[in-house]
């Protein structure tokens, strides 16, 4: 059964026009605390990642310091197989023994195929069981886009990443580690000082002073030039990937325009109060005919500035909703129409309880319904 259109904002206003054209292959674009993706580009069709796939190895090795089967200062070898890897390297060879935390900072900054290599091995034995690990990681992630194939995002025909995916697994390394996520923000790591032209991170938005703080670009000849970031700016933040860009220059000013535009663009609004009633579902064999439906916390939605007039909700629930119900219960879902954002939805609840009628009142509940069966079928 479907409420009554709520009109949240009655539409009085044009709307203004905030589509944003990316010459990415692939984007996604998410505010993280509304959960609301405000672009979406070929979003989920999968390709190469390049060292943007880097960050599934770098999320699996914080979970083994966060489990206790790794410590920041141990030690781990490095094969023969790691030494050889070309690309971006730590420079590393068969006597070192690096830190769980230089190894962190080698793969962060230095986009060391190297230290991914060494880092699989001493979780899993080998590259390709770890490779199988990143796999079952993926999908308790929910990354439903991706296959992997090694540890560092080499060229490999079966190893590719979806935009939304990366997204995905880039909140997670922000909600999920929180103490870790900080290297994500170094800006160089000179290890050894064996590389001294190699010791910058590569994140362009960096050194900008627009909040960024996060995560990993990528580039391989079949991939082109891609970059997953974060920045926060007040109490938002907000999650972009872009990938297939032609050269590096433009990398960075695609992602500096979105990341403007995801902050500019957009404000927060808010369209129902804590505690105010959004609908009334009715209930069946109740003490009371209806039921109070509210949000859980209220609710602020994230919109394109300009939008405010254009935005509608509806409350939808199955009902008639037998009692008895407690404050609280989820009874439906409040869908919203917000333009150039898309729709989203919010539970509704119960903003009261509703005890169970009494004999005499169940008996009434049901004659009235077995009349108005019986009057539905005389008019049939």
């Amino acid at each position: 059964m479907r409420a009554a259109l709520i009109a949240i904002f009655a539409l009085l206003l044009p709307i203004q026009a905030l589509a944003f054209e990316t010459n990415a292959r692939t984007a996604w674009v998410y505010d993280v605390g509304t959960g609301t993706v405000l672009l979406e580009k070929n979003a989920d069709q999968a390709v190469p990642p390049a060292s943007m796939s880097k960050l599934m190895t770098v999320y699996m090795l914080f979970e083994a310091v966060r489990d206790g089967r790794l410590q920041m200062d141990t030690r781990l070898p490095v094969s023969t197989k790691a030494r050889q890897m070309a690309g971006s390297t730590m420079f590393l060879n068969e006597q070192d023994r690096p830190t769980v935390e230089e190894l962190i900072k080698g793969i962060i900054v230095l986009s060391g195929n190297d230290a991914c290599v060494v880092v699989a091995e001493g979780l899993a034995g080998t590259e390709d069981a770890f490779a199988r690990q990143m796999n079952d990681k993926a999908k308790a992630l929910g990354m439903n886009n991706s296959n992997f194939a090694n540890s560092s995002g080499w060229p490999h025909p079966d190893h590719v990443m979806s935009a939304h995916d990366l997204g995905i697994l880039a909140e997670h390394l922000i909600n999920d580690f929180p103490e870790l996520y900080k290297y994500f923000a170094l800006t160089e790591f000179p290890y050894d000082n064996r590389a001294p032209a190699n010791r910058f991170n590569r994140n362009p938005l960096l050194k900008l002073g627009i909040g960024a703080d996060g995560l990993k670009t990528g580039h391989t000849e079949e991939a082109g030039y891609g970059l997953v970031g974060s920045a926060v700016q007040g109490d938002r933040r907000v999650i972009f990937v872009v990938t297939g860009m032609a050269t590096e220059a433009a990398r960075a000013e695609e992602a500096e325009r979105i990341a403007a535009w995801a902050f500019r663009d957009f404000t927060m609004k808010e369209v129902v109060p804590q505690g105010e009633t959004v609908a009334e579902a009715s209930v069946w064999l109740g003490a009371k005919s209806n039921v109070a439906l509210t949000t859980q916390n209220g609710l602020n939605v994230l919109m394109p500035i300009g939008a405010e007039q254009g935005v509608t909700a509806e409350a939808v629930y199955s009902g008639p909703i037998q009692a008895p119900i407690s404050e609280g219960d989820r009874l439906g879902m409040l869908q919203i129409q917000i333009p150039g954002v898309g729709p989203a939805n919010v539970p509704l609840v119960a903003a009261e309880n509703v005890e169970a009628a009494g004999f005499v009142g169940r008996l009434r509940s049901a004659a009235f319904r077995l009349g108005g069966e019986a009057w539905q079928a005389t008019r049939q």
